[in-house]
């Protein structure tokens, strides 16, 4: 009969010792919110010190969570927040999260504007700071990141407003477009190049410069060069060659901070080096027949008029003692409009417009 009433009371108090670990628990709620604007933050994580026991915050920044009823302090942390351990003193906590400043330096934004701690990265990745790209003062943005990011060939022109190639990890075509994919704050944009053919070629023609030239090298704040295929499949085959990721600067609430930036660039040409142009013929290809005839004045001669549409100098010879109608002869601003002029060279070249 003992032996029974033992063991009956060894069932009851294993039965009962779940409950009274229940009890020896907890629930604590709370807020997070902005040390900035007294935001809510959601999406903190929320520790228990010491353990593995934890939970998030939701969108409005609330929080509840059971932990024993020893637990000392909590654990809040948040990318771009500074980390803080919180001693509890009763069942509600009310927390303040203060911005990390060093944040970004460990955080890579990604497709969609995802942001990701560095070391959990499944491709490669490399980030410019804004201030990194405005120390030289290009004309063109995309040609700070040279020599910034391993892998990147940036293939600057010297002109200004001309266009810049940018290639990742490589030409991955001969004959098309290896241009990457610019994003800016989740937007794509494309930067291809519009040139004419010629000039695409390396022949003659135009340079119309690229879109991503417009940028604002001021209000960047950081570049993520992504490389790998998993970091690009979001933007689909535009971002085949690699995407630039542009972060802009964000204004801040109740916060004023002006600065004024200005540059300067400056360029010189060596003349003694600089080609010679001959003042010898004038427009044309076909010597002495360039010019063509018609009559302008109405006095029923056939009068002598420049070839508009030639950009050679191997035309009719120069001769002071022509009268020859000239593009200023066809502009109303013009004060030889209507009159024709010597047939002589220009008295500048581009040395005077340099």
């Amino acid at each position: 009969m003992k032996r029974i009433l033992l063991l009956c009371v060894h069932v009851v108090f294993y039965m009962l010792l779940p409950f009274y670990g229940m009890s020896q628990q907890k629930r604590i709620t709370g807020k997070v919110n902005s040390a900035e604007d007294n935001a809510p933050i959601p999406g903190v994580s929320v520790l228990v010190r010491g353990t593995t026991l934890g939970t998030k915050t939701d969108a409005n920044g609330l929080f509840s969570i059971e932990v024993p009823m020893d637990t000392q302090q909590l654990e809040f942390s948040m990318i771009g927040y500074e980390k803080l351990s919180v001693t509890i003193s009763g069942n509600v906590l009310d927390v303040t999260l203060s911005p990390d400043n060093t944040a970004l330096d460990e955080v890579v934004v990604t497709a969609l504007g995802i942001e990701r701690k560095k070391n959990e990265l499944a491709y490669a990745a490399q980030q410019v700071s804004g201030e990194e790209i405005v120390q030289a003062r290009n004309n063109n943005f995309v040609s700070g990141l040279s020599g910034k990011v391993a892998g990147l060939y940036v293939n600057s022109n010297s002109t200004i407003g001309g266009s810049t190639n940018v290639v990742v990890r490589g030409f991955k075509s001969f004959t098309g477009n290896n241009q990457a994919l610019f994003v800016i704050d989740g937007v794509p944009i494309s930067n291809a190049n519009i040139n004419t053919s010629g000039q695409q070629s390396g022949g003659t023609g135009y340079d119309y410069g690229n879109a991503a030239a417009d940028i604002n090298p001021d209000d960047i704040l950081s570049v993520n060069v992504l490389k790998g295929a998993a970091a690009t499949a979001l933007y689909g085959s535009r971002a085949a060659n690699g995407v630039i990721m542009i972060t802009t600067k964000k204004g801040k609430k109740n916060s004023l901070n002006v600065q004024v930036n200005t540059g300067l660039t400056v360029g010189k040409i060596d003349k003694s080096t600089y080609l010679t142009y001959q003042k010898e013929y004038g427009a044309g290809y076909t010597g002495e027949g360039s010019m063509w005839t018609a009559d302008i004045d109405g006095d029923g001669v056939l009068d002598w008029v420049t070839s508009f549409t030639s950009d050679a100098s191997m035309g009719t010879k120069f001769d002071p003692n022509k009268l020859v109608y000239q593009w200023n002869a066809f502009d109303p601003n013009s004060p030889y409009f209507g009159q024709a002029t010597p047939w002589v060279a220009a008295q500048n070249d581009p040395t005077s417009f340099f």
